[in-house]
C-alpha cells in the first residue's frame, strides 16, 4: 500500500510539471518566431564592388532602346588580375578564373553579353570601334575574352550626389519660373550669368570646330576637342573629357579638302557682304535692350498700379459715354414746356388773324350794302 500511495504521488508531480511545462511549450509555438534576414548573395556582392570601381574601364551605349553600362571581356580578365582582392568578397570561390566568375554572373542576370549592331567597317573607317555606341543580346550567353561585351543587368546603387540633386532639381524648376517677381538685382544676376554661360557655350563650340576645320584643310587629320560635349548618351566625366580620340578614317584627299575651303571662303565673304551696318545694328540693339528692360522692370506692383489705372480709365470712359448720349430730365421738361408755349402762341396768333379778317369783311359787306341803298 505505501509503495502505491508513492507511486500515485510521483504521478501526480509528474503531472503538475506537464502542466507547468505545457503552457510554455505553447506560447513557444504559438508565439512570432525571428526568421533570420536572407543573407545577399556574394556574386551579387561582387558585381557591385566590381562595378562601383573606376580600374575596370566601362562606357555607356544603346541596347534595345536602354540605356546601359558595358564592359569588354579582355578589360576584365586584367582586371581580375591586377586586383585580386576584389575576389576575397566570393568566400570559397575566390580562386575561380575570370572566365568562371563571368559565366556565373551570366546565370544569375547580374550580367547579360552583347554584340556590336553594325559588324562590317563603316565607309571611311579603317576597323571596327573598340567601344560601340549600339549594342545588342548575343545569342550565345558565355564568356569570350576576344571582342566579348557584357553589359550590367542591376540598377546602380544610388549615390548621395543623386540624392541631393533629386531634390534640388524641383526647386531649380520653380526658382526659374519665379524668375519675374525676382528683385532688380537679382535679375540683373541671373541675366548675365545665363548670358555668359550662353556665349561662352557658343564661342567654344565654334573655337572647336574652326581648329577641326584648318586642320582638317592643311592636314586631313580629324581632331575635335571636347569629342563627347555634343553626344546625346554620355557621362558628366566623358563630357568634359577634353583630348581628342584617335583617328581611325582614312585621310580625305587634297582636292575635296581644297573644294570645301574654296566653299568656307565663298561663305565667308558672302556674310560679310551682307552684314547690316551701323544703322541697322543700332535699331536692333535698341530693339533688344528694350524689350531687356521691360523685362527687368517689371514686377508685381507695377503691374497690379497698371490693372487698377487701367480700371479708373474704364470707368471714367463709360460714365462719359452715358452723359454724352442721355439728356438730363430738368432740360428735358423745359424743353417740352416751351414747345407748348409756342404752340399756344402761335394758335393765338392764328386765332386774331381769323377774327381780324372776319371784321374786315363784315365792314365791307356793310359799306356795300348803304352804297345801294343810298342809289336811286
Amino acid at each position: 500500500m505505501a509503495g502505491k500511495g508513492a507511486k500515485a504521488t510521483s504521478a501526480k508531480a509528474t503531472e503538475k510539471e506537464k502542466g507547468k511545462k505545457a503552457p510554455a511549450s505553447r506560447s513557444s509555438r504559438t508565439g512570432p518566431q525571428e526568421e533570420p534576414a536572407p543573407k545577399k548573395d556574394v556574386y551579387q556582392l561582387f558585381a557591385e564592388k566590381v562595378r562601383d570601381n573606376k580600374q575596370l574601364e566601362s562606357r555607356w551605349a544603346i541596347m534595345q532602346e536602354t540605356r546601359v553600362e558595358y564592359f569588354r571581356g579582355k578589360d576584365f580578365t586584367t582586371f581580375i588580375k591586377t586586383h585580386p582582392e576584389v575576389r576575397e568578397i566570393l568566400g570559397p570561390d575566390k580562386y575561380m578564373e575570370a572566365e568562371d566568375i563571368v559565366n556565373t554572373l551570366l546565370s544569375k542576370n547580374l550580367v547579360i553579353r552583347c554584340d556590336r549592331v553594325w559588324k562590317t567597317v563603316r565607309p571611311g573607317k579603317k576597323k571596327l570601334s573598340s567601344w560601340p555606341a549600339h549594342l545588342e543580346i548575343h545569342q550565345e550567353q558565355v564568356f569570350t575574352e576576344n571582342d566579348g561585351f557584357y553589359a550590367w543587368m542591376f540598377l546602380k546603387r544610388r549615390t548621395l550626389w543623386q540624392t541631393i540633386l533629386s531634390f534640388v532639381w524641383p526647386i531649380f524648376a520653380l526658382a526659374v519660373c519665379l524668375f519675374p517677381v525676382y528683385p532688380y538685382q537679382c535679375k540683373i544676376v541671373v541675366l548675365y550669368s545665363c548670358a555668359g554661360a550662353l556665349l561662352f557655350i557658343v564661342s567654344l563650340l565654334l573655337l572647336r570646330a574652326a581648329i577641326f576645320g584648318v586642320l582638317w584643310v592643311l592636314l586631313g587629320k580629324r581632331v575635335w576637342f571636347f569629342p563627347n560635349i555634343n553626344a546625346e548618351e554620355t557621362t558628366f566625366r566623358e563630357l568634359l573629357r577634353f583630348w581628342p580620340e584617335k583617328d581611325e578614317g582614312e585621310r580625305p584627299k587634297w582636292t575635296s579638302r581644297l573644294f570645301y575651303a574654296t566653299v568656307a571662303l565663298l561663305v565667308i565673304l558672302l556674310l560679310r557682304h551682307h552684314a547690316p551696318d551701323e544703322a541697322a545694328r543700332a535699331r536692333y540693339q535698341k530693339k533688344v535692350s528694350n524689350i531687356i528692360d521691360d523685362v527687368l522692370e517689371w514686377s508685381p506692383k507695377l503691374a497690379l498700379s497698371g490693372m487698377m489705372d487701367k480700371h479708373a480709365e474704364d470707368n471714367a470712359t463709360e460714365t462719359d459715354n452715358y452723359t454724352s448720349h442721355a439728356a438730363p430730365p430738368t432740360t428735358e421738361g423745359k424743353t417740352i414746356d416751351a414747345a407748348d408755349d409756342v404752340h399756344a402762341n402761335e394758335t393765338q396768333d392764328s386765332d386774331v388773324d381769323v377774327d381780324a379778317h372776319g371784321s374786315q369783311d363784315r365792314d365791307e359787306h356793310a359799306d356795300d350794302m348803304r352804297t345801294r341803298s343810298s342809289e336811286p
